[in-house]
């Protein structure tokens, strides 16, 4: 199985009850075909970068799974017969991305790595 994420902007007309149940409905899909769900993010209410279907804000949700690959072309299916739906898009994650989320869910800081030029600037400065 490989891992996924799933990033879906919802219509900003939706009621909370209705944004909930759509959701519901796609994690319902992934369980439903044998797929399992590690993690979900909702984001709630966003400007878009530009208009969709003449709205400019956008419920969005975001949702890490693994299943199998050709799960993939019915899901979209799925969700282009949605219309509560204005846009998805669903990346692959490789190794590092996975990693990278589970950390962010557990609340593990997250450090930059420092650049080795600033390194050898620091070492140059603690010496003088």
């Amino acid at each position: 199985m490989s891992s996924y994420e799933l990033m879906v902007i919802f219509t900003p007309v939706l009621s909370n009850e209705e944004f909930n149940a759509g959701t519901k409905n796609l994690k319902k899909f992934i369980t439903d075909h044998d797929g399992e769900i590690v993690g979900e993010d909702t984001w709630g209410l966003k400007s878009l970068a530009y208009p969709i279907a003449k709205k400019t804000t956008g419920l969005y949700y975001v949702m890490e799974y693994q299943a199998e690959t050709s799960l993939n072309a019915k899901f979209t299916i799925q969700m282009n017969r949605d219309e509560s739906i204005m846009r998805f898009m669903i990346t692959v994650l490789d190794k590092h991305a996975v990693a990278y989320n589970d950390r962010k869910r557990r609340g593990i800081k997250i450090e930059k790595p420092v650049p080795a030029e600033k390194e050898s600037n620091q070492l140059t400065e603690k010496e003088a």
